[in-house]
């Protein structure tokens, strides 16, 4: 009786979810701009004064564990002051070993129990990181998450448009060496392998989309760092394979997570800041490799998140801990590109 009563809940389901994939199709459809084989792209309104706001957060699905929940009490606190637009997660949505599958309870015990803020309800816009690699990737690149969920978009790499910033989110897992090599996890690379193949067309495919946008600003977001005093530090395959790119193209912002801490360090060669913002759960008190490098402006070993608001004329970002008190800020002008 039991295992029939559970055939039947579990029938009725999949007849949901079905259901409202196929309404999901449609809006999809109209969500989705054809990008001709390429990246795939996405729109985003901005502001009717011509602001955007948003907020970052990495490393976080830990079932509202290691502060998790406070965090994301102080994000739907900061988004409502903000009014902000969307959320970008950075990465390692889902700890240890990602999902098991489209059904996977964590995926509700990590996500849609946790941010439960009215604010934190809008769009969020997902990169993988490499703990999602270890688990069963297309479960979270799936659309049927998105009939559970319809503010969860996370997609390998992909564009995000608006009329004031392009976004080009970048899958970075597949750059690093030594998660082909290594011996203690197992990778979900379908998809992904031959490898050298995937990332010679998502290169090529990154520094078109960079060089033909016309966006008063441009941002990239991927999973690891390119610079880093955090547990991880600098990541040498994005150095030599995509930091040329970000250079030539006239980047503005490079965001990530992968370390768990909040950074904010300048660019020696170039305009490019780069921002970590890996603070959503589990933080590595003590672990950072201070040195006197005159381009880290700002680091703190702990949780918490950061907030951007973007004009024509410039940006303010700010990081928060889990407290929700401003640990930093930081303004550019888009005239000067310098900060102030």
């Amino acid at each position: 009786m039991v295992a029939t009563m559970v055939a039947s809940m579990a029938s009725r389901f999949r007849t949901k979810a079905m259901v409202d994939l196929c309404c999901l199709a449609v809006l999809f459809c109209a969500f989705f701009v054809p990008s001709f084989g390429e990246l795939q792209r996405f729109e985003h309104p901005i502001k009717s004064d011509g602001s955007l706001s948003f907020l970052v957060v990495g490393d976080w699905g830990r079932k509202g564990h290691y502060n998790q929940s406070k965090v994301a009490f102080q994000m739907g606190r900061i988004g409502e002051k903000l009014d902000i637009d969307f959320v970008i997660s950075t990465g390692d949505n889902f700890y240890d070993n990602g999902l098991k599958g489209v059904y996977d309870p964590a995926f509700r015990e990590s996500f849609t129990d946790i941010y439960t803020a009215k604010i934190l309800q809008k769009q969020w816009y997902s990169v993988l990181g490499n703990h999602d690699y270890r688990g069963d990737v297309k479960a979270q690149l799936s659309p049927i998450l998105r009939s559970f969920e319809k503010r969860w978009l996370c997609l390998r790499s992909f564009i995000l448009q608006t009329e004031l910033v392009d976004f080009f989110f970048v899958d970075t897992t597949p750059f690093v060496d030594k998660y082909f090599i290594e011996p203690d996890h197992n990778y979900d690379w379908r998809d992904v392998e031959p490898r050298r193949t995937y990332l010679a067309n998502l290169l090529k495919d990154l520094k078109s989309a960079l060089k033909n946008s016309t966006a008063k600003w441009k941002i990239v977001v991927g999973h690891h760092a390119i610079r880093s005093v955090g547990h991880h530090g600098d990541t040498p395959e994005l150095i030599k394979h995509l930091l040329p790119i970000l250079k030539a193209n006239n980047v503005d912002l490079y965001l990530n997570g992968h370390d768990h801490c909040l950074e904010h360090i300048a660019s020696v060669d170039s305009p490019i800041q780069y921002f970590t913002s890996g603070g959503g759960s589990k933080a590595w008190r003590g672990d950072l490799k201070l040195n006197d490098n005159h381009a880290i402006k700002f680091v703190y070993d702990g949780q918490g998140f950061m907030s951007l608001k973007i004009t024509e004329k410039g940006a303010m970002i700010a990081f928060y801990d889990v407290f929700g008190k401003v640990l930093h800020r930081w303004k550019i002008s888009k005239q000067l590109h310098s900060a102030i």
